[in-house]
């Protein structure tokens, strides 16, 4: 990891609010609120892992970050410009460099088109080669994520899971991004297909030197691949640090939980924690801390008032009674 003095990408108190289709009682309005404020930033050439539990809002930050979604407060900047803004050459160019991978590369690609198509079209559209190079520029990434030639004529349809991750991954890459969010890219795969793609991943990490957020509820693969990591639970960050500190020291009783669960990174005596309950509804969400229905370290504090995030030895915790 190369990290600067500024930030390349900053998420700057994002909130995002979900108008839920259905009233509740006496005809009231419902909302979900999918984020509560939450503020990371990624340098050039890191990998910024985010973990937490299914429904915690992972994937609805990864949106926004690449415009997919709109936040209902807070910013998101790319190298200090506000990506929503969309009008000028310059903002155009920037909207190329943070590009997505999505966890269901079946559901993301156009099945009606060729993978030589999929990959080219946004290549066109955004200008990053003359028309002339571009059959050329595909051709080329293509064989970097380590695609045949000939598969460039077939459909998604008649490849592989692992296949068409790595259309997707071409897809992303071959617009030259800065920044690649990469939503859960190894979960809907057999697990031989997984650590190809992983290492796939850092190479072209390493060859482009990308900065990479990466979505995943792999605790393993987040120590392997990341330099940082941010807990999520329940629209909020609980926890951020060095990948190493934060799994070796967790300071969060989320985060202790949620590592006490993969057998890699407890010792042989470590039994594993069970959580009471289950996790709150996001329409929901219980006042002061929101994990303390579940969090065996509860106090009156914690059921009143909501814990902001503060440093601790080298990382951040959102804990009024940390480990």
């Amino acid at each position: 990891m190369i990290a600067g003095p500024e930030p390349l990408l900053e998420v700057q108190d994002v909130v995002k609010v979900f108008d839920l289709p259905h009233r509740g009682f006496f005809g009231a309005a419902r909302r979900l609120r999918a984020l509560a404020g939450v503020s990371l930033d990624i340098y050039a050439e890191e990998t910024l892992g985010l973990v937490g539990e299914s429904g915690c809002g992972k994937t609805t930050l990864g949106r926004i970050i690449v415009r997919l979604e709109t936040a209902t407060e807070g910013r998101v900047l790319f190298r200090g410009r506000d990506v929503r803004a969309r009008s000028g050459t310059t903002n155009s160019a920037d909207r190329r460099s943070i590009q997505m991978v999505f966890q269901d590369a079946t559901g993301s690609l156009n099945p009606r088109r060729r993978v030589r198509d999929i990959v080219s079209l946004p290549v066109r559209a955004g200008g990053v080669v003359a028309p002339g190079l571009v059959d050329d520029h595909v051709s080329q990434v293509l064989e970097e994520v380590g695609l045949p030639s000939e598969l460039g004529g077939r459909y998604p349809g008649q490849l592989s899971g692992g296949q068409q991750q790595r259309v997707a991954l071409a897809r992303a890459i071959a617009l030259e991004p800065a920044v690649l969010v990469a939503d859960e890219p190894l979960s809907a795969l057999d697990v031989s297909v997984q650590a190809q793609i992983l290492r796939l991943l850092e190479r072209i990490r390493e060859r482009r030197h990308l900065a990479m957020l990466f979505v995943s509820h792999d605790l393993a693969v987040v120590r392997y691949l990341c330099d940082r990591v941010a807990v999520m639970y329940l629209g909020r960050i609980v926890e951020s640090g060095p990948v190493d500190e934060v799994f070796d020291h967790p300071r969060h009783p989320y985060t202790v939980a949620l590592l006490s669960a993969v057998p890699s990174t407890r010792q042989r005596t470590d039994v594993p924690i069970e959580l009471a309950g289950e996790v709150p509804s996001a329409a929901d969400i219980p006042p002061g801390c929101p994990f303390h229905p579940r969090c065996w370290k509860a106090q009156d504090k914690c059921r009143a008032v909501l814990p902001q995030l503060d440093s601790l030895n080298g990382a951040r915790v959102a804990c009024h009674f940390p480990e």
